[in-house]
């Protein structure tokens, strides 16, 4: 069964501020990943960069794995393509994330259907910045 996005979770996740680990969040400006974390940033999120090279973008300071991130993450915003997402969704079960967020173009049923399973929220295929302005926020 294909998952469908539920428009009042997307409002909670948008709207309750939170820490957000962006997985594939580098400082390449010409990625998605950049802008987006730049625009949950300005919703009063915050970020945490996941990316092999740990670096730091926009101000926030970056780790390599999801089980680095200090603290309880609310989503896990997933920007690697749909092959690896099974994987990063599995960690984010895994370090307790309460959501995950697969991106625009980024579906994965099997993981999503896990991450339901373990009682998290589940938003595939879309983006937050997209999203986010269809509902007037920033």
């Amino acid at each position: 069964m294909a998952h469908v996005n539920d428009p009042a979770v997307i409002d909670r996740l948008l709207r309750t501020p939170g820490t957000w680990a962006v997985v594939g969040l580098s400082t390449n400006r010409a990625r998605a990943a950049y802008g987006v974390a730049a625009y949950l940033q300005g919703l009063g999120q915050t970020i945490v960069p996941v990316h092999p090279r740990a670096e730091t973008v926009h101000g926030a300071p970056g780790v390599r794995t999801l089980a680095e991130v200090d603290g309880p993450v609310d989503v896990v915003d997933v920007f690697v393509n749909s092959g690896l997402a099974g994987a990063v969704v599995d960690q984010a079960i895994a370090v307790g994330a309460r959501a995950v967020w697969l991106q625009l173009g980024v579906v994965d049923e099997d993981a999503a259907a896990r991450a339901a399973a373990a009682g998290l929220d589940v938003v595939m295929d879309t983006c937050p910045a997209i999203e986010g302005r269809v509902r007037g926020l920033a």
